[in-house]
């Protein structure tokens, strides 16, 4: 499956409960940089006023949130990068440990800046051993956005998606938590 080339075609493809997990992981630390971009999204869905929204607990916040396909490229990029340290962070921290990148518990560590970007082949390596603890949808979107937050960097796993083993489906494959 090729790549998305932005944050809210990315969103877009997730499942629903992927986007309520999302959802939900994000408002219980919203960034305070892009807490606004979602609040605005969820008013301009549900036709409602600002300090309306404000006031929703959480989870219906979260809700509605995962139910808008489009809220704006800075609040998809939040998103999607919430899915992945909420309920999905132990993909991380596995993919992480596979390229001997320096993390906290899937948190790149300061001097993970200092390495190189992954070669394809320890990509390679690292994702085909990911397929055999993770559904294979799930390390595509992990993948997609590793890669959409810096192409340059992460231009190794471009060609991810093709080392996973084909007719890999979610039955076989350990389960992630989602």
């Amino acid at each position: 499956m090729p790549f998305e080339t932005t944050a809210t075609r990315l969103w877009r493809r997730l499942a629903p409960q992927e986007r309520l997990e999302a959802a939900t992981q994000f408002w219980k630390e919203p960034p305070a940089e892009v807490a606004a971009g979602a609040l605005a999204a969820i008013v301009r869905a549900r036709r409602m006023r600002p300090q309306a929204a404000r006031a929703l607990p959480d989870e219906q916040k979260a809700r509605a949130l995962a139910q808008v396909l489009d809220p704006g490229e800075t609040v998809a990029a939040a998103l999607v990068v919430a899915l992945h340290l909420g309920v999905r962070r132990p993909m991380l921290s596995a993919f992480l440990e596979l390229l001997s990148i320096p993390h906290d518990d899937g948190i790149l560590k300061e001097e993970a800046a200092q390495l190189p970007p992954p070669d394809e082949e320890r990509a390679e390596v690292a994702v085909k051993e990911l397929a055999k603890r993770f559904p294979a949808r799930e390390i595509e979107t992990y993948l997609n956005a590793l890669w959409l937050q810096d192409p340059i960097h992460w231009r190794a796993v471009a060609d991810g998606c093709e080392w996973l083993p084909t007719g890999a489906t979610e039955a076989t494959q350990g389960p992630s938590g989602s």
